[in-house]
């Protein structure tokens, strides 16, 4: 990847306008310079990024080494600014297979610090290096048997050298015009979080099932998690008659369970056929007086079925294919469990 050229400094235009009486004057940018100061803060960001790339050594593969080797879990330690970086990091740990946690340095010094136990994996974030809150905290977390990766931008910090292993995260320049707002160095900071968790998630053979497992209220965790059996309907709430029921008793149950169909069921509760509303209307077309008919002489034979252990995202792939409304649910030997209505799947926001 090609680094991006050296920045020209260029001070933004601003014109100066009056405020309410009492409260002095305020600078209002153009939308000219706005955009300018977008793309600087960006092109600044991005470039401490690859800057960072390119000083990646072996330390970083002996810090996912040492997360891989952890049997407890891996506690993200930051403060201020690196605090909110240390917690996003902990989180996209442990929403990719490594159990992980965020920790306050200025509360593990009042208390927190019990969170710790001896197997844990102490990831450290502080770019001075020299906070002294981070500097308490790791004494204890060696006397635990808990080794330390520091992220700081100071290679001659005391961070640095307390710890097993140190990943430098320094930048040239923050994004700030005055170079003081942690800007550059958060995101650099965020970026190794991100190279390291995706490292260990490729390492574990983390897939989209594992990743679906830790977001079951997402999407995916609804398409990769969600059977059938999640969703169908059962028991009483199935609509089910005999072979041998009057068309108007399969009317009758279809009103009741309101799923715009029956199962017609033999003696040994397998599922032979199914009555819909469709099969009403060809009916009367076809016969005309239907009183005396029975509901076997109308319903549609060996009727679609599906596995209550199948995905409910196949049933709704399978529903669509074939144009169906409802579908039964079977086990191997025809047997029927329950039926499924499309209501149901996009109730459980499957389609």
């Amino acid at each position: 990847m090609p680094s991006i050229p050296p920045l020209k400094t260029q001070t933004p235009r601003v014109s100066t306008a009056p405020t309410a009486p009492g409260t002095g004057s305020h600078t209002v940018l153009t939308a000219e310079a706005a955009l300018a100061s977008a793309q600087r803060t960006l092109a600044l960001e991005a470039q401490a990024i690859i800057e960072l790339r390119d000083r990646l050594d072996g330390q970083f593969a002996d810090a996912v080494k040492l997360i891989l080797a952890c049997t407890g879990r891996i506690v993200v330690c930051g403060l201020g600014k690196t605090g909110h970086i240390a917690r996003k990091i902990a989180a996209t740990f442990a929403s990719t297979g490594t159990p992980s946690f965020f920790l306050h340095a200025a509360e593990a010094i009042h208390g927190d610090i019990g969170m710790l136990g001896g197997q844990d994996l102490l990831i450290a974030l502080s770019y001075s290096g020299t906070g002294q809150e981070m500097l308490t905290i790791l004494p204890a977390a060696h006397r635990l048997g808990v080794k330390v990766i520091a992220l700081t931008g100071n290679e001659q910090s005391e961070l640095a050298r307390l710890a097993e292993i140190h990943l430098n995260i320094s930048v040239s320049q923050e994004a700030c015009p005055l170079n003081l707002a942690p800007t550059s160095s958060t995101t650099t900071a965020l970026a190794l979080g991100d190279a390291l968790a995706v490292a260990c998630l490729e390492a574990r053979g983390f897939n989209h099932e594992d990743f679906a497992r830790s977001h079951p209220g997402g999407a995916l965790g609804r398409r990769l998690l969600l059977r059938v059996s999640d969703v169908m309907r059962s028991g009483d709430a199935v609509p089910i008659v005999l072979a041998e029921a009057s068309v108007f008793q399969a009317l009758e149950e279809i009103s009741r369970k309101g799923m715009g169909m029956t199962a017609v069921l033999d003696l040994s509760g397998s599922a032979i056929g199914i009555f819909t509303d469709g099969d009403l209307r060809r009916l009367i077309e076809r016969k005309g007086d239907i009183r005396s008919l029975s509901v076997a002489e109308g319903m549609s034979r060996n009727p679609r079925h599906i596995s209550a252990e199948a995905l409910a995202v196949d049933a709704a792939a399978l529903m669509d294919q074939y144009r169906l409304n409802q579908m039964l649910v079977a086990d191997a030997k025809g047997k029927l469990l329950g039926a499924l209505h499309m209501h149901d799947l996009m109730a459980a926001k499957v389609v």
